[in-house]
C-alpha cells in the first residue's frame, strides 16, 4: 500500500476545470465539458499527463486513479472498463489521430487497468502516430492524458456526422451504426448500417429498427454543434432505450483554418457561395494571421445568422459569405435583387438564377435573426452619429495610443490596452465604415440608375462626378493634389505626411511598413509627379466643366426635376466624401494595430513573427503562453505561397482549393464551382475579342495595355495607357493623371477605381473578373466605361 503524497494528477469528468482543458486533451477535455453541461454522455476520469514519469505511472497517481475505479465501479455495479487516448493534439480541429492511438476494451481488475494505461500511454510512440504527426507538420511524440470510463452494454452503436463530411452540405446529417460495441464500426471491421437526418426537422430515412431513435439523436447532434461550435463527428450507442454521448470530435476536413501550418480555407466550413467582389476591393492583398484575426473580430459584428460567420478567409484573402445574406435576406422577406444592392457589385449574371444553386442555411427564419437585425441596424444608425467629431479626434487618438504602446514596458498592461481600449475604439469606428458604406450606396446607386433613365450613362457619370467640393476635397485625391501642393510649397512636407503617410496600395495589411516609416517615399513621390507630364488638377477641372454642361443639359430637359435631384446629387456627393473619409480614418487605425503587434514582438522577442499569430495566441504569448510560436515558421511558409498565387475568383462555391486551381491552365478568374452547375445557369461562353463587366466611370477610349500587379511598377507605365489590373486602391491614385483608362477584375460603382475616374474623367470598367488574365500588356483595346465593356481591337504578338 502507498502511504506517500498524493498528486493530485487525476480528474473526474465534474472536476475537470476549464483551465486545465488544455493538458485533458481533446478527448478528455471534450468529455468533461459535455458532462458537466448535463449531456448523457458516461461518467469518466482522466488521468492527466504530469501523473506520469514518462510512460510509467508514478506511485501517488496509482492510488488516485484506484480510488476513482472505486467510485465508478460502485456507481455502475462494477461494469469493465474503456481505457483511452487523449493526446494534447487529438480530437482537435487540426487534427483527429482517429485511430492512431491505442484502446483497451474490456479490463476489470486493478492489474488488468494498470497495464492498459502502459498499453494506452506507450501507443503515442508507434510508428503510426510518428508518420501521422510528419503528415501534419507536429511533434513526432505526441504527450498524452489517458481517458477511463465504464462500457456501456451497447444494443446499438454508431457514428453521425452533423454535416456532409465530402461537400459540406449542411442540409443533412449522415451516420452509420452497427449492433453491439461500436469498436468495430470505427475500426472498419463491420460492415454498417446507414440513415440520414433531414435538417430542419431531422425527417429520418433508414432502417425501421433505429427510426423510434432517431428524433434523440437529431436534437443530441444539434446541440453537440452549438455547445462545441462547429461541425461534430459523433460517436454514440443505445443501451436499455437510452441514447449515450460517447465521444465528439470536430469533422477535421470541414475546418477553416490549421493552425499548425497557418492553411486558412473557410471554403472547407460548408457548401457556401463566396464573393470577394466587394471586400477584395478594400483588402487586396493577402493577409497574414494577425491581419486576418483583427478582420475578423471587426466582421463579426455582421453575424446575423446565429452560428454562421457573414465573412471568411480563403487563401488568405477575405470573402463574403453570400449563402448567409441570401439565407438572411429570404427570412426578412426580401428577394434576390434586394442582395444584390445590398452587396454592392455583383454582376447580374452571376445573380439572375441565384435561388437555382444556392442551398439555403437549414432552421433559420424570421424569428432567429430578428433580435440580430435589429441589433445591427440600431449600429448601422449610431455609426452615422458624430462623423465630424470622430474625423477631427482620430488621428490624434491613433498619434497617442502609438505614443503610449511604445512606452509600454508590462506585458499585462499591453494586454490590456488591446482588449480594453483598442479594440472597443476599433468595433465604434467599423460601424462607422459600415454605416457611411451603406448610405453612400444607397443614395448613389438609387440616384444613378433613375440618372441613367433619364439622360444615358455617360451624363449620369458626369453629373456624379465633381463629388469634391470647394470646401471639402474627396479623400481619395488627397495624395495626388496634396503633391501638387507640396511640390508648390502651399503646404509642408510634414503637414503631407501627416494627412496621407498611413496611406498606401497595401495599407490594410498590419506586416508591411507604413509609407510614412519609409523616409526616402515622399522624396521618390516628388520625383516621379514631377516626371510626369499630366496635371491632375487640369483633368479635376475638364471633368467640372463636363459636370455643368451635363448639368445644363438636364435643366434644359427636365426643369421641374432641377431642385429635387440637385439635392440628391449633394446628398450623394456629401455621402461619399464621409464614406471616404471614414475609411482614411480608419485606416489610419491599421497603423495602431501594426504598432501594438511590434511593441509584442520587441517585448517577446519573436521579432516578424508576431504579424504570424492571431491576436489570441499573441494575448496568450503576453500572458507567458508560447505554444504557438513553434507554428511561426510554417505559417510564413504558407504565407509566401499564398502570395505567389494569383488573385481568387469572384465568385466561389463549395470546396475551393487555391493551389490546385492555379496550376488549371483553362482556369476562370470569374466563377470557381466545385459544383459545376454556376457556371451553366448563368455564364455564356466568353466572346473571343469581347470582356465584359460593370460601368465605372462613362466615356470610350482606344489605347495600348499595360497589365500591372502593384502600383510600384508605375515607372513601366505610359502616358495613355490602359491600365488593367486586379483591382485598385488609393495607393495607385498618383497613377491616374498618367491613364487612358482603368480594367479591373474585381470593384464596383463605389470602388475606388469608379469613384476616382470618374472624378477625373477617366473611363473605366470594373468587375471583369478575368481581364489580368485574357489581356496582355501590348494589346489594343477600345473601352466603354458606360456600358462596361472591352473589345479586344490587336493582340500582342
Amino acid at each position: 500500500m502507498y502511504n506517500g503524497e498524493m498528486l493530485n494528477a487525476v480528474r473526474s469528468f465534474s472536476e475537470l476545470a476549464a483551465d486545465e482543458w488544455s493538458s485533458a486533451g481533446g478527448k478528455g477535455a471534450t468529455l468533461a465539458r459535455l458532462y458537466q453541461a448535463g449531456y448523457p454522455v458516461p461518467d469518466g476520469f482522466v488521468i492527466l499527463p504530469e501523473a506520469f514519469a514518462g510512460d510509467e505511472l508514478k506511485a501517488g497517481a496509482w492510488q488516485e486513479i484506484r480510488a476513482q475505479l472505486a467510485r465508478l465501479g460502485r456507481a455502475q455495479e462494477r461494469a469493465p472498463f474503456a481505457v483511452r487516448s487523449s493526446a494534447l493534439g487529438e480530437d482537435s480541429a487540426g487534427a483527429s489521430f482517429a485511430g492512431e492511438f491505442e484502446t483497451v476494451l474490456g479490463v476489470s481488475d486493478d492489474d488488468e487497468v494498470r497495464q492498459a494505461i502502459h498499453t494506452v500511454r506507450g501507443s503515442r510512440h508507434s510508428e503510426r502516430v510518428e508518420a501521422y504527426s510528419q503528415a501534419q507538420n507536429l511533434e513526432g511524440s505526441q504527450d498524452m492524458a489517458v481517458v477511463i470510463q465504464p462500457m456501456i452494454p451497447a444494443d446499438i452503436s454508431g457514428v453521425l456526422f452533423t454535416v456532409d463530411p465530402l461537400t459540406g452540405s449542411r442540409s443533412v446529417m449522415s451516420g452509420n451504426y452497427v449492433h453491439g460495441s461500436g469498436e468495430g464500426l470505427v475500426a472498419g471491421e463491420l460492415q454498417p448500417y446507414t440513415f440520414t437526418l433531414e435538417r430542419p426537422r431531422g425527417r429520418y430515412e433508414g432502417p425501421a429498427e433505429l427510426k423510434r431513435y432517431a428524433k434523440a439523436l437529431f436534437k443530441l447532434a444539434k446541440r453537440v454543434e452549438r455547445e462545441l461550435g462547429g461541425p461534430q463527428d459523433i460517436e454514440w450507442a443505445i443501451a436499455e432505450k437510452k441514447v449515450y454521448l460517447l465521444q465528439s470530435r470536430p469533422i477535421t476536413t470541414l475546418q477553416g483554418f490549421n493552425p499548425i501550418n497557418g492553411e486558412w480555407n473557410d471554403s472547407l466550413t460548408g457548401d457556401y457561395v463566396w464573393s470577394c467582389v466587394n471586400i477584395g476591393e478594400a483588402m487586396s492583398v493577402v493577409m497574414t494571421p494577425f491581419t486576418w484575426s483583427l478582420v475578423r473580430t471587426m466582421f463579426d459584428e455582421l453575424n446575423i445568422v446565429p452560428g454562421y460567420s457573414s465573412t471568411g478567409n480563403i487563401g488568405g484573402r477575405p470573402y463574403q459569405n453570400i449563402t448567409v445574406f441570401a439565407t438572411m435576406m429570404r427570412a426578412l422577406g426580401r428577394n434576390i435583387e434586394d442582395l444584390n444592392r445590398e452587396m454592392g457589385g455583383v454582376r447580374d449574371e452571376y445573380m439572375e438564377n441565384m435561388d437555382q444553386y444556392m442551398v439555403p442555411l437549414p432552421g433559420v427564419n424570421f424569428f432567429s435573426i430578428l433580435p440580430n437585425a435589429l441589433r445591427m441596424r440600431k449600429k448601422q444608425k449610431d455609426g452615422l452619429k458624430n462623423l465630424e467629431v470622430f474625423l477631427g479626434e482620430n488621428p490624434v487618438w491613433c498619434r497617442e495610443t502609438c505614443q503610449r504602446i511604445q512606452a509600454i514596458e508590462s506585458r499585462d498592461e499591453l494586454a490590456a490596452l488591446l482588449t480594453d481600449e483598442i479594440l472597443p475604439y476599433s468595433i465604434q469606428a467599423f460601424w462607422k465604415v459600415i454605416a457611411t458604406a451603406w448610405q453612400a450606396g444607397e443614395l448613389s446607386g438609387r440616384l444613378r440608375r433613375e440618372l441613367i433613365e433619364l439622360v444615358g450613362a455617360q451624363d449620369a457619370d458626369a453629373l456624379l462626378s465633381n463629388v469634391s467640393s470647394e470646401s471639402e476635397l474627396l479623400p481619395s485625391l488627397g495624395p495626388l493634389l496634396g503633391l501638387a501642393k507640396v511640390a508648390r510649397g502651399e503646404i509642408s512636407r510634414e503637414a503631407y505626411l501627416e494627412a496621407w503617410g498611413h496611406r498606401g496600395a497595401l495599407e490594410m495589411e498590419t506586416s508591411i511598413p507604413r509609407p510614412l516609416e519609409d523616409p526616402d517615399w515622399l522624396d521618390y513621390q516628388l520625383a516621379e509627379f514631377s516626371r510626369s507630364a499630366v496635371d491632375g488638377e487640369a483633368l479635376l477641372a475638364t471633368q467640372r466643366a463636363k459636370y455643368e454642361a451635363a448639368w445644363e443639359r438636364f435643366k434644359g430637359r427636365y426643369p421641374r426635376k432641377v431642385k429635387s435631384i440637385g439635392q440628391r446629387l449633394e446628398r450623394a456627393a456629401s455621402a461619399i466624401r464621409k464614406r471616404e473619409a471614414v475609411r482614411s480614418e480608419t485606416t489610419r487605425m491599421v497603423w495602431v494595430a501594426r504598432t501594438w503587434a511590434l511593441r509584442v514582438s520587441e517585448l517577446t522577442g519573436i521579432g516578424e513573427g508576431a504579424f504570424f499569430l492571431t491576436i489570441e495566441e499573441l494575448l496568450d504569448l503576453l500572458d507567458g503562453k508560447d505554444a504557438h510560436t513553434a507554428y511561426i515558421p510554417a505559417r510564413q511558409q504558407t504565407y509566401e505561397r499564398y502570395k505567389s498565387l494569383p488573385s481568387y475568383p469572384l465568385i466561389i462555391r463549395g470546396r475551393f482549393d487555391p493551389f490546385q486551381w492555379a496550376q488549371d491552365p483553362q482556369r476562370s478568374s470569374s466563377v470557381f464551382d466545385s459544383h459545376g452547375y454556376l457556371q451553366q445557369l448563368t455564364l455564356k461562353p466568353p466572346r473571343e475579342n469581347v470582356i465584359l463587366g460593370m460601368p465605372g466611370s462613362a466615356g470610350q477610349v482606344e489605347g495600348v495595355v499595360r497589365c500591372m500587379k502593384s502600383p510600384d511598377e508605375g515607372a513601366k507605365l505610359q502616358p495613355g495607357e490602359i491600365l488593367v489590373t486586379s483591382q485598385t486602391n488609393i495607393g495607385w491614385t498618383l497613377l491616374f493623371p498618367r491613364l487612358g483608362g482603368i480594367v479591373t477584375d474585381i470593384g464596383a460603382p463605389l470602388s475606388h477605381a469608379a469613384i476616382v475616374a470618374r472624378e477625373m474623367g477617366i473611363p473605366a470598367v470594373v468587375n471583369c473578373g478575368d481581364a489580368t488574365m485574357r489581356l496582355k500588356t501590348g494589346d489594343m483595346v477600345r473601352i466603354d466605361g458606360g456600358q462596361g465593356k472591352v473589345e479586344i481591337l490587336e493582340r500582342q504578338t
